[in-house]
C-alpha cells in the first residue's frame, strides 16, 4: 500500500484507454483515493474496439495478443479472466517464437488470376523475412548503411536480384511477390512507407514468445473486466480536455483552502484541480495538439522527439460472402500486383489507385463462429484516403480487385465495414513507430515527467503514459498496459521514498 501521505494526492488520468485503466487500477490497489479518469469519447477502450458485423463480432481496433505468453501482461490478465480458448493458453502455444511473424497458411493470387505456387512464393517469403531480421542487427551498434529499413531492404533485394537465374516472368513475379511484403511490413509498423522507417532504432522493437491469438468474445471483454476492477463513476464521459495548467498555485471549488500545481481545463468549461496528470492521449493526437494541449508550454527536447517519432495509419476492411471462395484451411490470401517492383521508385497516384496499398486479406476463423468473412489491410496514404469514401464506393472497389485477382466473374461480398482511424479526431491514425531520424532517446524524452528538472516545483505535475511511451513494446497493447503502470509505479514510488525518508528524518 502506498504511505499515507500521498493517497490522498488528486490524480487526473487524461485518455480511459488500456494505458489509463491500468495506471487508474494499480493506483487504486495500492490505497490512493481521488483518481478521475477523463474521456473525450462515450466508451473505454481507445483503440480497443469491438463491434458487430452482421451477426459477428469483429475487431475495429487491436486485433491479436502479440506474443500471448508469461511476460505479456495483456496475456496474463486475458487468462486470469477466463477471456481465451484452450488452444491459445497452452503451454505449447506460449512456447512457440514466431519473431513477430507467425506462419499462417497463405494462399497467392497475382493481378491475372493466377494462383501462385509454393516453389515460388516460398523461397522469395524466406529471402524477405530474413533481410528483415538482418535489419534489426543494426540497433545500438553505431552504423547505419542507409537511414531507413526501406533502402536497406531495396538494396540488399537488388543484390539477389543479379544472383537469379529465373527467366523474365518469374523474375517479374518474386519482385512483384516483394513488393506485397513490403506492403505487408507498412502495416505491421503502421507506416506508409518502410522508407519512413529508420534502420538504427528498428531494432528496439521486442517480440515475446507465443503464437498470437484473438479473443473469442472480442478484445473489449478485457476492457469491461478490467473496468469491473475499478471504483464506480471513476470516469468522466463525453469529456474533451482542452488544456492541462501545470506549474501554477490553482484553487479547488471543493477544497479552496488547498492548492494544486495542475489544473486540468476541459471543452465543456469544468476545471480539475491535481497534484498529477497522466496524459495518456495517442501520439498522433499529442502530435496535432502539444502547442495548446499543455501550458505552459513543452520543453523544446520533448516537442522535438514527439515531432520526430512517426505516428501512421494501418485500417482494416471487412468483407462478408455468401460462399467462402478460398481454401478452408486458408488463412492469408496474399495480391501480388504483377506491375509492381520494389526496385523501381515510383509515386503512385493515390487517389486512383489506393487499392493497389492492400496487401491481402485475412480469414477469420472459425468459419462456425464468423461465417465467410474477409479481412483486408491497408496502410498509410491510401489507408487515409479509402477514409475518405463511402462503404458503397470502397465495396465496389473490394468487389472489382477480388474478381481481378480470383479470375471469378460473379463473386460480390454481402456485406462491407471499414475502420477509419485516421479521420478519428481523437487517435490521429493507429500506432506509432520510430521515424527515420528517430531513436529510444525520443521515446525517453516524451516519457519525462514535468517538470523536467529537480526544483523547487512540486514534482511529477504531468506524466506520460500509452503504447508510443513503450521503448521494445510500443504500437501494442501490451506496451500501452505496460506504460500505464509504469506511471503508476512512479507515484507509488515517489511518495514512498517520501515517506520513509522522513520517517528517517524523525528519528534522528
Amino acid at each position: 500500500m502506498a504511505k499515507i501521505q500521498g493517497i490522498d494526492s488528486h490524480i487526473v488520468i487524461i485518455g480511459c484507454g488500456i494505458a489509463g485503466i491500468g495506471a487508474a487500477q494499480k493506483l487504486t490497489k495500492d490505497g490512493f483515493k481521488n483518481i478521475k479518469i477523463i474521456e473525450a469519447t462515450g466508451r473505454s477502450g481507445g483503440r480497443i474496439k469491438t463491434t458487430t458485423f452482421g451477426n459477428v463480432i469483429v475487431e475495429i481496433g487491436a486485433n491479436w495478443i502479440h506474443g500471448p505468453s508469461k511476460a505479456n501482461p495483456v496475456f496474463q490478465l486475458a487468462c486470469e479472466h477466463g477471456l481465451l480458448d484452450a488452444q491459445a493458453m497452452s503451454k505449447e502455444n506460449q512456447a512457440l517464437d514466431v519473431g513477430g511473424h507467425p506462419s499462417f497458411q497463405s494462399s497467392f493470387y497475382s493481378s491475372s488470376g493466377k494462383k501462385l505456387t509454393p516453389d515460388l512464393t516460398e523461397p522469395v517469403s524466406q529471402l524477405f523475412l530474413t533481410l528483415l531480421e538482418k535489419s534489426r542487427e543494426f540497433f545500438q551498434t553505431e552504423k547505419e548503411p542507409y537511414p531507413s529499413v526501406g533502402e536497406f531492404l531495396k538494396k540488399e533485394i537488388a543484390k539477389h536480384v543479379v544472383e537469379w537465374k529465373d527467366d523474365a516472368e518469374t523474375k517479374k513475379l518474386k519482385l512483384a511477390l516483394l513488393t506485397m511484403m513490403l506492403k505487408l511490413e507498412c502495416g505491421v509498423s503502421g507506416t506508409h512507407s518502410m522508407d519512413l522507417v529508420g534502420l538504427g532504432a528498428f531494432g528496439g522493437y521486442k517480440t515475446l514468445p507465443g503464437l498470437d491469438c484473438t479473443f473469442p468474445g472480442g478484445y473489449e471483454g478485457l476492457i469491461d473486466a478490467m473496468m469491473k476492477g475499478l471504483p464506480e463513476g471513476i470516469v468522466s464521459y463525453n469529456n474533451p480536455v482542452k488544456c492541462v495548467h501545470w506549474n501554477g498555485s490553482f484553487r479547488g471549488a471543493n477544497s479552496p483552502e488547498q492548492t494544486f500545481p495542475v489544473m486540468v481545463e476541459c471543452e465543456n468549461g469544468e476545471t480539475i484541480p491535481a497534484n498529477h496528470v497522466i496524459v495518456t492521449v495517442p501520439l498522433g493526437y499529442l502530435k496535432e495538439h502539444y502547442e495548446t494541449l499543455i501550458k505552459p508550454p513543452l520543453p523544446l527536447s520533448k516537442v522535438h522527439s514527439i515531432q520526430r517519432m512517426g505516428f501512421g495509419t494501418n485500417n482494416k476492411i471487412f468483407l462478408e460472402f455468401e460462399e467462402p471462395f478460398w481454401e478452408p484451411d486458408c488463412e492469408v490470401i496474399n495480391l501480388i500486383w504483377e506491375d509492381e517492383t520494389p526496385l523501381a521508385d515510383v509515386k503512385p497516384d493515390v487517389n486512383q489507385f489506393w487499392m493497389k496499398k492492400i496487401f491481402g486479406f485475412t480469414v477469420l476463423h472459425p468459419p462456425e463462429r464468423y461465417g465467410h468473412v474477409l479481412c483486408g489491410w491497408i496502410a498509410g496514404h491510401e489507408s487515409e484516403y479509402m477514409e475518405t469514401l463511402s462503404d458503397t464506393e470502397v465495396k465496389n472497389y473490394m468487389t472489382e480487385v477480388i474478381r481481378k485477382f480470383s479470375g471469378n466473374p460473379s463473386i460480390t461480398p454481402k456485406r462491407i465495414l471499414q475502420s477509419k482511424w485516421h479521420s478519428d479526431p481523437y487517435t490521429k491514425g493507429s500506432y506509432s513507430y520510430v521515424a527515420v531520424g528517430c531513436s529510444g532517446s525520443d521515446i525517453e524524452n516524451i516519457v519525462q515527467p514535468l517538470p523536467l528538472q529537480k526544483t523547487d516545483t512540486k514534482p511529477l505535475q504531468v506524466m506520460f503514459a500509452g503504447e508510443a511511451t513503450h521503448s521494445s513494446f510500443y504500437s501494442t497493447t501490451h506496451g500501452a498496459l505496460l506504460s500505464g503502470w509504469r506511471e503508476a509505479d512512479r507515484l507509488i514510488t515517489h511518495y514512498t521514498q517520501s515517506q520513509n525518508s522522513q520517517n528517517f528524518s524523525s528519528k534522528l
